[in-house]
C-alpha cells in the first residue's frame, strides 16, 4: 500500500487517502484526511528524502503533521512509504498525585520524551524515575517493584527475550550510557510496564487508602446525628 503525490492528479492512496490513528489534540482515535499536501513538482525537482504532509482530525478538525519517507521519485510522480511518523504524539495520562514528588518530576520528564519520539531519552528518565519509586518505597523497595514488574510481564506474555532491555532499564546498576537503545515499540512496553509498577505500588494504595478515610468519615458523621438527636 502506498500513498503517492502526483504533478497533475495531487495525492492518490490505495487507503482512499484516510489514515487512523490517535489524535495528539483531543484524544480519539479517528480517521485522518489530508488538509495541505506538498507540491509535486517541488518535490521532484528538490528530491528530499522526507516529506511532511498535513492531515486533518475527523473528530476535532485539528491539524495533524505526518513525515513520510520516499520510495520513489518518476518524472511526474512521488511514491511515499506507507509508515509515517508523528510529529505530535498524544499526551500519556496518569494519577501523578499520587507519586512521591521526586517520582512525579521524574516521570513527568518521561513521558514527555516519548511524546516526542525521544525513545532513548525516555528510557534514561524511566530508569531514574524508578531509582526515585525505589527509595520512596522504603527497604526492600527495589525487590518489590522487581516482582510487580515479573507479574506484569507474566500478564502481559513477554517472553524473556522481549522483556530483557525492560529490565535492564528498570533495575540495572551500570552506567547510564550504556543502557539498551529502544525502538518505538519497546519504549511503548517499558511506558506499559513502568504505569503499571506505579499504579500498583501508589496509586492504588493512596486511591484506596482515601476511599476508606472517606467511608469512616460518613461513618462518624453519621454516628454523631444520631447521638446528637
Amino acid at each position: 500500500m502506498t500513498i503517492v503525490l502526483d504533478k497533475d492528479q495531487g495525492i492518490e492512496s490505495e487507503l482512499e487517502e484516510r489514515i487512523g490513528l490517535e489524535c495528539p489534540y483531543c484524544g480519539v482515535y479517528a480517521h485522518m484526511s489530508p488538509q495541505s499536501v506538498p507540491d509535486a513538482a517541488a518535490l521532484v525537482r528538490d528530491k528530499p528524502k522526507h516529506v511532511g504532509l498535513v492531515y486533518q482530525c475527523d473528530a476535532c478538525h485539528a491539524p495533524v503533521f505526518l513525515r513520510f519517507a520516499v520510495r520513489e521519485y518518476s518524472d511526474n510522480r512521488v511514491e511515499l512509504l506507507r509508515n509515517f511518523v508523528e510529529l505530535e504524539r498524544p499526551k500519556e495520562r496518569f494519577a501523578f498525585s499520587y507519586l512521591p514528588k521526586h517520582t512525579e518530576v521524574m516521570f513527568r520528564e518521561a513521558l514527555n520524551c516519548y511524546s516526542n519520539n525521544s525513545f532513548n531519552a525516555f528510557a534514561s528518565m524511566c530508569r531514574r524515575a524508578a531509582r526515585s519509586s525505589f527509595a520512596a518505597m522504603g527497604e526492600g523497595g527495589k525487590l518489590r517493584a522487581f516482582e510487580e514488574v515479573l507479574v506484569a510481564q507474566d500478564i502481559a506474555g513477554i517472553d524473556d527475550d522481549a522483556f530483557a532491555p525492560i529490565k535492564t532499564v528498570l533495575f540495572g546498576t551500570g552506567q547510564e550510557e550504556n543502557l539498551p537503545l529502544l525502538n518505538r515499540a519497546q519504549a511503548g512496553i517499558l511506558l506499559e510496564i513502568l504505569k503499571d509498577l506505579f499504579y500498583q505500588s501508589f496509586v492504588r494504595h493512596g486511591k484506596l487508602t482515601r476511599a476508606i478515610k472517606v467511608r469512616r468519615f460518613f461513618v462518624s458523621e453519621e454516628n454523631n446525628n444520631r447521638q446528637s438527636a
